[in-house]
């Protein structure tokens, strides 16, 4: 059984920063590209974070987040984190794991954590 466990959400002052964790079990994880998505109230979800598999050599950002977010991988821990710094209102939303490996089409998407930026 596949499972994507979100962690790290919270509430925090403009400014501030969290660090987001997404346990993966199930999957062979360092197959799989991993992303961060997020969605707020009344809109689309968007993309915020992509890291290659394996080696994770490569990564790619939303323009929104572009110096302010970090994303990384631990293999060994089956783990991919989102580190947000100098977070705004506007980065307010249900923040989503998600695990992709086309070679096979396999997707699977995290249950979110909710991440609250005041201002």
């Amino acid at each position: 059984q596949v499972q994507l466990v979100e962690s790290g959400g919270g509430l925090v002052q403009a400014g501030g920063s969290l660090r987001l964790s997404c346990a993966a079990s199930g999957i062979f994880f360092r197959a799989y590209a991993m992303s961060w998505y997020r969605q707020a109230p009344g809109k689309e979800r968007e993309f915020v974070a992509v890291i290659s598999s394996f080696g994770g050599d490569t990564t790619n950002y939303a323009d929104s987040v572009k110096g302010r977010f970090t994303i990384s991988r631990d293999n060994a821990e089956k783990t991919v984190y989102l580190q947000m710094n100098n977070l705004k209102p506007e980065d307010t939303a249900v923040y989503y794991c998600n695990a992709d490996r086309q070679i096979t089409l396999e997707k699977y998407w995290g249950q979110g954590t909710q991440v609250t930026v005041s201002s």
